[in-house]
């Protein structure tokens, strides 16, 4: 394969420069389909999530197609949508990875200071999730203001401008790309359960156990994405 080897610390869009210069020089033919994740990750020497970061840009571009359980295939080049994302967007992985830096500390420090009031609010976000999955739709907006509410708790302003710009980041066609192959209600209530369990950490002013539920939600999370395609249906 004229692969050529990527240094593990580089980001998904060397990945995916690769691929693309591949598929435009006709070694994958429209219809034809790419190596399987695993593969390509062996050949490049990078992680399966940082392939599937590529891939999921490829395909947010329209010029592959992923299915579920059978492989990523070349579409016809007439069917690009957009343009190849820009030097500054995070991959989802990435994202993810800086929200469990972030929000973790995030819960802690909101434990040492939120209010009744405060907690009601959260509480109240957690309930939007509920109704909206009852409702039939991703359950989003719930699970941005859920968030938003814990680092609003924390007082600290500079904080709450940088979860909003990751949660800002976390509604581009990357992230919602990955997200829409993975996304079904028994994940959502999975979810919700792991914030149920920030908010009781939350209720009880107690800092340590907010941290590590925040990371563990954050870390399910991660790993909800990083299982392979071939395991979903």
């Amino acid at each position: 394969m004229p692969f050529q080897s990527i240094e593990p610390r580089r980001l998904y869009r060397q990945i995916a420069d690769q691929i693309r210069a591949l598929i435009r020089s006709g070694e994958y033919a429209t219809g034809s389909r790419l190596p399987p994740e695993r593969d390509l990750a062996r050949q490049l020497g990078v992680s399966r999530p940082s392939v599937r970061e590529a891939v999921i840009a490829l395909e947010v571009e329209g010029l592959v197609d992923v299915r579920i359980g059978s492989g990523i295939y070349v579409r016809p080049c007439d069917d690009v949508q957009a343009a190849p994302p820009a030097d500054g967007e995070a991959g989802p992985f990435e994202l993810l990875r800086a929200r469990y830096l972030i929000e973790s500390e995030c819960a802690a420090l909101a434990a040492k200071a939120v209010t009744r009031v405060q907690l009601q609010a959260i509480e109240a976000a957690l309930g939007d999730m509920e109704r909206e999955l009852a409702e039939g739709m991703q359950p989003l907006p719930g699970d941005r203001l859920f968030h938003l509410r814990i680092v609003e708790a924390t007082g600290n302003g500079a904080l709450v401008h940088v979860v909003r710009t990751l949660w800002d980041e976390r509604a581009g066609p990357l992230y919602q790309q990955l997200e829409q192959h993975y996304d079904s209600p028994d994940l959502w209530q999975a979810a919700m359960a792991e914030h149920r369990v920030v908010l009781e950490s939350l209720a009880a002013h107690d800092a340590r156990g907010a941290r590590a539920a925040m990371r563990r939600h954050l870390d399910q999370a991660y790993k909800r994405f990083s299982a392979g395609w071939d395991m979903l249906h």
